[in-house]
């Protein structure tokens, strides 16, 4: 059984991830901290769970075999590392670091105490995008010439997210660094590593970061890939479409292709696999059975990290390729 400390309430995901981690065989939401007293009190009487005076206290109890760390991103290199080298399991919400230097240091910590770490990347589990994924793998749109993403939310507009969602000190930036995190994930999970990015963001509700926003990046081979996000678009769909040499294919909804397996007409695809667990549940498994699972490992976290650091450089705000 892992016995599970929730790590801050900050993050609007908090909550859920509690309820996941309550609700998963084999793992109980032990405890909770929040440097905020009366939150943390709060919390604890909700999960009926222990509240924690200290973050020392967490990762001095023994019983406590693993973290769900939700604080600021800015937070994140001192709670993980200190909780890798506690000997703890790292369970953690998007984007790992604010930079490429810290997501190392992290990555240090994990390797050197064999952490079992996994990233929040949720979009890795919707069946569509995973079918999209074996149809690209599997050659049938030829060589991927193109790929675009687009995922937005009315946060801004409708005024439901936390005013400390807009504070570049915590976060590292806005709408693409939080929601553009998935459409940066999952281009680099279909296209590899990119060799350079370039951003447009603009803040449509005058706050202090970006709140509509888009990054192109180059990949090898000259494909291109398009991160688009935003919290000031109403009843948008997430979209993916990925273009080849030899077909292309569109998740909108539904999944449809159209390449020689459909007879290079447009056809919905049905045969969709079955939708995993999302990453927190995935992470509770793969404690209590010892192993690791890489696609939502520590290389992809510090990947994103590298990616999201580039496109928030003024260079690449400017028009400029930052590699």
């Amino acid at each position: 059984m892992l016995k599970v400390a929730m790590i801050s309430r900050w993050h609007v995901h908090a909550k859920g991830y509690a309820q996941e981690l309550a609700s998963t065989p084999g793992c109980q939401v032990a405890g909770v901290w929040d440097a905020d007293p009366q939150v943390r009190r709060e919390w604890a009487e909700e999960l009926g769970c222990r509240a924690y005076e200290s973050y020392e206290d967490v990762l001095a109890d023994p019983q406590i075999g693993g973290v769900a760390i939700c604080t600021s991103t800015d937070q994140h290199p001192d709670v993980i590392i200190r909780a890798c080298d506690a000997g703890k399991a790292v369970f953690t919400e998007k984007v790992l670091a604010l930079t490429t230097a810290d997501a190392l240091r992290i990555r240090d910590a994990v390797l050197r105490n064999h952490t079992r770490f996994v990233i929040s990347f949720p979009h890795k589990c919707n069946p569509a995008i995973l079918r999209a994924k074996e149809l690209v793998d599997a050659g049938e749109l030829g060589q991927i010439t193109y790929a675009r993403v687009r995922n937005v939310h009315n946060g801004s507009i409708a005024d439901w997210l936390p005013p400390h969602f807009y504070d570049r000190a915590l976060c590292g930036g806005g709408a693409m660094i939080d929601l553009g995190a998935h459409p940066m994930y999952t281009l680099c999970w279909l296209l590899g590593e990119p060799e350079s990015v370039q951003s447009t963001f603009t803040s449509f509700t005058h706050r202090p970061v970006e709140d509509n926003a888009v990054s192109v990046l180059r990949f090898p081979g000259g494909v291109i890939g398009v991160s688009e996000t935003g919290f000031v678009s109403q009843n948008n769909p997430y979209t993916l479409e990925v273009s080849g040499t030899k077909g292309a294919l569109m998740v909108h909804n539904t999944l449809q292709a159209c390449c020689e397996a459909t007879g290079n007409e447009w056809k919905e695809i049905a045969d969709l696999p079955e939708k995993p667990d999302l990453p927190v549940r995935q992470w509770v498994r793969a404690v209590n059975d010892g192993v690791d699972l890489p696609e939502f490992g520590i290389d992809q976290a510090v990947l994103l990290t590298r990616v999201m650091e580039a496109a928030y450089r003024p260079e690449a705000a400017q028009g400029a390729a930052v590699r």
